[in-house]
């Protein structure tokens, strides 16, 4: 069985990044942040979280990250602690047939 990973879109320089590092740790999933600039999370390094700098402004970069994760772990869901993505983290969920919220109430 393939490993289950949590996918975060972006982080948090101050607050909840963190915490939604070590839920998924303590819920047993892997998690992997996807961001533009992994660097800029210092809790990343810190906590030893796989992170991976893929453009989070561009859906078919991020889709083919995901495609590309996929191949290794199963998915177990992909969330944000960033409010900007979440219309974001929707139109992923809905790829790949995850739950997630709606990215069109999201958006409005």
């Amino acid at each position: 069985m393939a490993r289950r990973a949590l996918i975060l879109v972006e982080g948090t320089t101050r607050g909840n990044g963190p915490r939604f590092v070590q839920a998924a740790q303590h819920l047993g999933f892997y998690p992997i942040t996807l961001s533009s600039d992994p660097t800029q999370y210092d809790y990343l390094a810190a906590e030893r979280v796989e992170a991976i700098r893929v453009d989070t402004d561009n859906l078919d970069a991020l889709i083919q990250e995901c495609s590309r994760l996929r191949e290794t772990y199963e998915i177990a869901g992909i969330t944000s602690a960033c409010e900007s993505f979440y219309a974001t983290v929707g139109k992923l969920c809905r790829y790949f047939d995850l739950p997630g919220p709606n990215p069109v109430s999201v958006e409005r």
